[in-house]
């Protein structure tokens, strides 16, 4: 039986496996309101210019920062208001994560897209809560858990009444402080029809690698992205900054937003190509 793959409207674009891909792209966390309406604006520019479609994606809170002294974010409501100046004013559409049952409402009033962080994807109550909301529901994949096992997490997210569920890759547990990424995942993961995304800056992360904090090797960034494109893939995800060695989440991992324009059109290239 051929695969039937599923198609989410977000926006006035649709994103699917076999439809060009689309891009989750921002900074880490919101450093500020200027900030984020600025690196916003740029992103929108560049993605317009390499004619792919763009979800803007910045947390309001990381409440899975490595070290108790991590820099967490505005707060729900302070980071939700910025979030939907950046949405109104700059026309772009927004993707962003939910950490408790309790924000999936007030986060979906204002994303397009909600996302769950992937320590989190066996925890039932909380998936089907977020799936409830709504909204079309980003799942990452648990670094700890097999392809094979995110049908289940699917079935869970669809249970709710909610179709519109994305399944996302961000590397496999390899040992200690290190993540791997089996390009197997992504085609186990298109066999459910369910739109696939592969996070790439959280793909190349060292987890506390730096001791206190989260250490990446960002220079492999454009090489498994390309190799997650040739496969065929929904979405691809970046975190995107400025100055990414002094961003305050995941600069190591983050691409620069001075090179986006050139991968982005390397990647609509390999994705033409392959679809």
């Amino acid at each position: 039986m051929p695969v039937v793959h599923h198609h989410i409207r977000v926006s006035d674009f649709d994103i699917g496996n076999d439809l060009p891909f689309v891009l989750f792209a921002g900074p880490c966390v919101i450093e500020g309101e200027d900030f984020s309406l600025k690196v916003a604006e740029d992103m929108r520019d560049i993605a317009a210019r390499v004619g792919v479609p763009l979800v803007f994606k910045s947390s309001f809170d990381k409440a899975n920062r490595t070290s108790v002294d991590g820099f967490r974010g505005p707060g729900l409501d302070e980071g939700l208001r910025i979030l939907q100046r950046v949405k109104d004013e700059l026309g772009v559409a927004i993707i962003t994560d939910v950490h408790t049952p309790e924000q999936a409402k007030p986060v979906a009033e204002v994303a397009d897209i909600l996302q769950t962080p992937a320590f989190l994807c066996r925890q039932t109550d909380f998936i089907t809560e977020v799936a409830k909301a709504g909204k079309p529901v980003n799942v990452k994949k648990g670094q700890f858990l097999a392809p094979w096992d995110m049908p289940h997490v699917l079935e869970k997210a669809k249970s709710t009444g909610n179709a519109d569920i994305m399944l996302c890759d961000r590397g496999t547990s390899f040992g200690y402080n290190n993540l791997v990424s089996d390009f197997r995942s992504l085609m186990v993961m298109a066999e459910t029809g369910a739109p696939v995304v592969y996070d790439v800056t959280h793909s190349v992360q060292q987890p506390g690698g730096l001791g206190g904090a989260t250490g990446g090797n960002r220079e492999y960034v454009p090489g498994l992205s390309r190799a997650a494109v040739s496969i065929g893939v929904a979405a691809v995800f970046m975190e995107v900054h400025p100055d990414p060695d002094n961003a305050k989440s995941d600069g190591p991992n983050s691409v620069a937003l001075v090179d986006l324009e050139a991968l982005l059109m390397s990647l609509k290239g390999i994705d033409s190509l392959v679809k």
